[in-house]
């Protein structure tokens, strides 16, 4: 891995050159690297964190003073709740992880001596932008590195990030010097003007993976040619239909929303079945404020937590507007619409009509006992997870079992969901013969086999 300040040209065809290297390395080559790398990194976890924490200094400055919001700087923390112990974990985790370059999904015989093979194989070059995450350096090298592609860094998150950047890649990259992973294969970009001349280059960048702001994810969409892999919001809703249990509810809805507020898979939106607005949604309003979160009610679940509720806590319940049911938070902040049910719309059809309008395709969750319910609404929801009766804080590439992740993608083409290993690959025919031609073929001709042969384990 290197540092460099070249131009974004010089960057792109370098990576591109090392993509064909390492995309023939063999699997054990690649797993070496991402041993080196987790070694290296575990050797300097005191001088990582001591970077971090001269970056944190200077961004909670910034923060102090407006320039930085406060869920950048909760990302930018690598000493919270073991991030950077996470982070080598999730290295070791994708090292573990099956090889996913070579695999074979599909062989068929065309005709004798001429067999069709649907094999996977790297992208090529990717392009990941991000936002004061320093841990995604660790995260997509080691991905890129497994999966056989080449990766172009560039943060866009400004000067509060690079203290933990340079230290983070200088060991990735000295670690790198004693594996057959060519160095240029992960590059941190230093200049700070390349982002639209990268974008520009999609004849030498294969896919485009932003990691930050809605804003910067728009920025890129609407300005490149290259495929872009990724979602602009998170804006989760969870769906209390009316047998849900208050207590699931409880501790499924405090984890979606206190657990890390500034995660994209945190939950934005309650809707609540105007049956349970009384029972079960206090329970869980009591819960969420003892956690300091604020609650934007509708007129009937302000009315109804009001009748319930001490009046130390029904005093600090807010308006919600309309606006707020299209808000991605990152906070503690919630706000809470209430579904009233009518024989022509049942509260279920309510809530996937709302979420399917309001929603950006992230995760949403149910929380009933009707499995009949729980059933249509996950068919329903048009989004990348669908969860019954858990937290929409599970939508995690680890936490599936794909290792560490490079995003979450609200894509419906391509990989969709938690990126791991597979959605950095695609696939290839290989088909191989013996001098036959596609004239010989069709009337009059050889007629076509296209026998299904069975693929090896």
């Amino acid at each position: 891995m290197s540092l460099t300040a070249a131009s974004p040209f010089q960057v792109a065809q370098s990576a591109s050159i090392s993509a064909r290297t390492l995309a023939t390395l063999p699997a054990d080559a690649r797993n070496d690297a991402l041993s080196a790398i987790h070694v290296a990194l575990s050797a300097a976890k005191d001088k990582i964190l001591a970077a971090n924490a001269r970056d944190m200094e200077a961004a909670a400055r910034s923060a102090e003073n407006g320039e930085l919001s406060l869920s950048v700087l909760k990302r930018l923390d690598l000493s919270r709740k073991g991030k950077l112990e996470d982070m080598l974990k999730g290295i070791l985790d994708v090292r573990e992880l099956e090889d996913p370059v070579g695999r074979v999904s599909l062989r068929t015989r065309l005709d004798t001596g001429l067999d069709l093979e649907r094999v996977t194989c790297p992208i090529g070059t990717l392009l990941i932008i991000f936002e004061a995450r320093p841990e995604v350096i660790a995260n997509i090298a080691s991905l890129a590195i497994k999966s056989g592609n080449a990766a172009i860094l560039k943060d866009e998150g400004g000067k509060e990030s690079t203290e933990s950047f340079i230290a983070i890649s200088t060991v990735i990259s000295e670690a790198l010097e004693s594996t057959q992973v060519p160095n240029a294969s992960i590059q941190l970009l230093t200049s700070r003007s390349s982002i639209p001349d990268l974008l520009s280059l999609e004849n030498l960048i294969d896919l485009v993976i932003p990691r930050g702001s809605n804003e910067l994810v728009r920025y890129i969409k609407h300005n490149t040619r290259i495929p872009v892999l990724g979602h602009a919001d998170g804006l989760c809703s969870i769906y209390i239909h009316e047998t849900a249990d208050a207590e699931v509810a409880k501790r499924v809805i405090q984890d979606a929303k206190t657990g890390y507020p500034a995660a994209c898979n945190a939950v934005e939106t309650l809707l609540v079945d105007e049956a349970v607005v009384e029972t079960v949604l206090p329970v869980v309003a009591e819960s969420l404020m003892s956690s300091g979160v604020s609650l934007r009610c509708d007129a009937r679940s302000k009315d109804g937590l009001t009748a319930k509720l001490p009046k130390s806590l029904s005093v600090l319940l807010q308006d919600a507007a309309e606006n707020d049911y299209k808000t991605e938070f990152l906070d503690l902040i919630i706000a809470i619409k209430t579904l009233p049910a009518t024989p022509e719309i049942p509260g279920v059809e309510a809530a996937i009509e709302h979420i399917n309008t309001y929603s950006s395709h992230h995760t949403d969750a149910i929380l009933t006992r009707d499995r009949d319910v729980a059933e249509r609404f996950m068919k329903a929801v048009d989004s990348a997870g669908v969860f019954w009766n858990t937290s929409t804080r599970m939508s995690d590439g680890m936490r599936f079992g794909f290792g560490t992740e490079v995003g979450i993608s609200t894509n419906k083409i391509h990989a969709r969901g938690p990126v791991g290993l597979e959605g950095l690959t695609t696939y290839k025919y290989l088909l191989r013969g013996e001098g036959q031609v596609a004239g010989e073929y069709g009337e009059g001709g050889k007629k076509w086999k296209h026998e299904r042969l069975p693929i090896p384990e």
